[in-house]
């Protein structure tokens, strides 16, 4: 069991952490931690690993922010202690974890995900662009807390819907500091199974299953049927109901597959986790997405959320009215009218407005954001080198001798296939991800 010490951190004022007085939380390293104010009533937390690395300072290494999917799942909670952290949800050490070679900065993005919160339910985000200026607002009070990474080379890495904050963050974070507002050495992106074009996912659902064996042709039109319907009211511009057919169309694969992973195809799935799903969209669209983009089957009986509630709260000493994925929920359906809204338009902007390194990749076993979903909106993608992209080799990802997946690179933009994996690449396959970071930092 790893030791946990417990620290009291003040939770007064804009900004909380302190550069100075460095933290053990939970897990081996030093770590920091706290609250910036992103916006009235509107309360960001953040979770910072220093990285463990054999080096004289930390700040010799790059620092990477992870944000979480959902929107409004937990980057501190889901994306430290099931894929990339330390010390998984048991504190046993990780063998494969990003905090050995990097800083890694875990952000619980939205506000109302994970341990972050708002005052009032209306204070929540409601699209895009609020997500990323609250997120440059946090910048602004990271390097406030943590000034001594003002210089040292920035990433952001994302998954899921985490992705498609991250473009316009990314793209918002770039024109701060071209205006002279911020200091930060921003670097690149990499966005990782990314909601960036829901239709695109939509529509290529039932033939990836199709061909692989898990629908049949009666099941094929159904999910192809529901896919219109979903197409339908996204061109009528009603997104909100858009969002309700998606999840219509997600209940059609559960009936017609008897409740196939969503993440990963491959995976085994239980009777009970089948029926709390259908009952969960039984009761709305948009419980039976919650249920699937943000809960990741964490209930209150579940060892992660009592992790997050009990030790982890009480070391990092969160506020006591904050329960973690308190908000969660309502983070969701407050953005369900942004939700199936592309976001294609950002990642054309990072490769013609800025000069980041921007990565796709993507798990070849998941279904919630396809690979041929994926491939599809990249290949669409107006840029200057966007012939050359196309033309250009594709070459196997080799990891100590294994093909662990596929690339197309050129220049700033580069395209990864990730063998033996659905859409948690870190944990799924987490050789490939070192490859990918290694890539994209020179660490990994």
């Amino acid at each position: 069991m790893i030791k946990l010490i417990i620290f009291a951190l003040c939770l007064t004022g804009t900004v909380l952490g302190d550069a100075n007085k460095r933290k053990q939380g939970v897990g081996p390293g030093d770590q920091d931690w706290g609250y910036v104010k992103v916006r009235e009533g509107a309360h960001m937390f953040w979770w910072l690993y220093h990285t463990t690395a054999p080096v004289s300072d930390p700040t010799e290494r790059p620092l990477v922010a992870w944000l979480q999917g959902g929107p409004g799942a937990s980057s501190t909670g889901y994306g430290n202690f099931e894929e990339l952290g330390p010390v998984d949800v048991n504190l046993n050490e990780r063998n494969f974890t990003w905090v050995k070679e990097m800083n890694v900065l875990f952000i619980d993005n939205p506000v109302g995900s994970g341990f972050s919160y708002v005052e009032k339910l209306s204070q929540l985000t409601k699209d895009n662009r609020q997500i990323a200026l609250d997120l440059v607002q946090f910048m602004h009070g990271f390097y406030k807390a943590q000034p001594q990474y003002k210089n040292v080379p920035f990433y952001v890495v994302a998954e899921s819907y985490g992705g498609k904050m991250a473009a316009e963050f990314i793209y918002e974070l770039y024109n701060e500091i071209q205006a002279g507002k911020i200091e930060c050495n921003l670097k690149g992106v990499a966005m990782g199974d990314s909601w960036i074009s829901p239709m695109d996912s939509v529509w290529t659902w039932a033939p990836y299953l199709l061909n692989n064996g898990v629908l049949d042709q009666e099941g094929y039109d159904a999910v192809m049927a529901a896919a219109q319907r979903t197409q339908d009211a996204f061109d009528r511009g009603n997104y909100v109901e858009a969002t309700n057919q998606w999840g219509r169309t997600e209940n059609v694969i559960m009936e017609y597959t008897y409740n196939v992973d969503f993440y990963n195809i491959l995976l085994e799935v239980s009777a009970y986790r089948q029926q709390r799903l259908l009952e969960a969209f039984r009761k709305s669209p948009i419980a039976g997405l919650y249920e699937i983009m943000v809960n990741h089957g964490v209930t209150k009986a579940n060892s992660l959320y009592s992790l997050m509630n009990g030790l982890v709260k009480q070391t990092l000493q969160i506020p006591q009215h904050v329960t973690w994925s308190g908000q969660s929920d309502y983070t969701f359906s407050t953005l369900s009218g942004d939700f199936m809204k592309p976001c294609t338009e950002m990642v054309e902007l990072l490769l013609n407005k800025t000069n980041v390194q921007v990565v796709i990749f993507t798990g070849q076993l998941d279904l919630i954001v396809d690979t041929p979903g994926t491939i599809e909106w990249v290949s669409h993608l107006r840029w200057p080198d966007r012939n050359n992209w196309a033309n250009s080799d594709r070459n196997p990802l080799v990891v100590k001798g294994i093909i662990e997946g596929y690339v197309q690179k050129l220049n700033r933009f580069g395209l990864y296939w990730i063998n033996r994996s659905g859409h948690m690449v870190p944990s799924d396959n987490p050789k490939a991800m070192g490859q990918i970071l290694r890539d994209l930092t020179s660490f990994g």
